[in-house]
């Protein structure tokens, strides 16, 4: 008897969890850097001060193309792979469709979700997020450009009482952070720029679980990076650990540290820095 190959029951329902996940990290990682300049001062006094101004990419406004069908190998009985029949075929194809079809509404209804009840596909949605940017404190400028894309200029200043992170959005579930401040006990801060690094952490976690979820190895990947910028922190306090290429430079009013950004980011810039004695 000839007949296709069928997956386990349990693999298949692994595949599922695996695909909602994948649906979530996806969705979650909201933001990305365009060209920008962004900077990072800290005072011993605790008082900060942070700019972004330029480019930032809001991932579920960009166009994506869909992963067309690709039909899977048939198998007899000793599992030798045979050519599959135009009834095999065409019901591979029926269920690709109401397995994609499914997906993308799963998909769609997670990042309504994330943006507040906004839906990403309506012409409209880009637009509608600069206004609610600019109705916030911080954001100087907001500009929809399109496809995903925003011309922005936010600035603080304030007092380090609690953790900082840039950026949030009012009505937004979650988002991923550019630049995060979180304090210690201790008097230190600690600086990351988790998307100011390589694609690797999200894009590689999204590709193992497309790889879990489908057995294969040709999962569709996110784009390359639009990434194109520098931040710089400047501070009086005493830098006890950064991982710039050449660590502390002298500044008008203490050192700085430098880093580049850009699809060759070996690594998200991070540094503690004690404020307090």
């Amino acid at each position: 008897m000839i007949e296709t190959q069928r997956r386990p029951a349990g693999r298949r329902l692994l595949g599922g969890l695996a695909v909602a996940a994948l649906a979530l990290l996806a969705a979650a990682c909201i933001f990305a850097p365009g060209k920008f300049i962004s900077t990072l001062d800290l005072r011993k006094d605790r008082t900060f001060t942070f700019r972004y101004a330029g480019e930032i990419v809001m991932v579920p406004l960009q166009m994506s193309k869909p992963k067309p069908f690709e039909a899977e190998a048939c198998h007899n009985d000793d599992y030798e792979e045979r050519p599959c029949t135009e009834d095999e075929l065409a019901q591979q194809k029926a269920d690709w469709d109401k397995s994609s079809e499914e997906k993308k509404k799963s998909e769609a209804e997670t990042t309504r979700l994330l943006l507040g009840g906004l839906d990403p596909s309506d012409p409209k949605a880009g637009e509608q997020i600069a206004e609610k940017l600019r109705r916030q404190v911080g954001w100087n400028k907001a500009v929809y450009l399109g496809n995903g894309k925003f011309d922005v200029d936010f600035a603080t200043t304030g007092r380090l009482d609690h953790d900082f992170a840039f950026p949030t959005i009012e009505g937004f579930a979650m988002s991923n952070a550019f630049v995060q401040l979180s304090l210690r006990r201790d008097g230190s801060v600690r600086i990351d720029a988790p998307s100011f690094g390589p694609q690797g952490g999200a894009a590689g976690m999204g590709a193992m679980m497309g790889d879990l979820a489908s057995g294969k190895s040709k999962e569709a990947m996110p784009g390359p990076s639009e990434a194109d910028g520098t931040f710089t922190l400047t501070t009086d306090g005493e830098i006890l650990a950064n991982n710039t290429d050449e660590g502390p430079k002298a500044a008008p009013r203490g050192k700085a540290l430098f880093w580049k950004v850009d699809p060759r980011t070996p690594a998200a810039p991070t540094a503690l820095v004690r404020l307090v004695p």
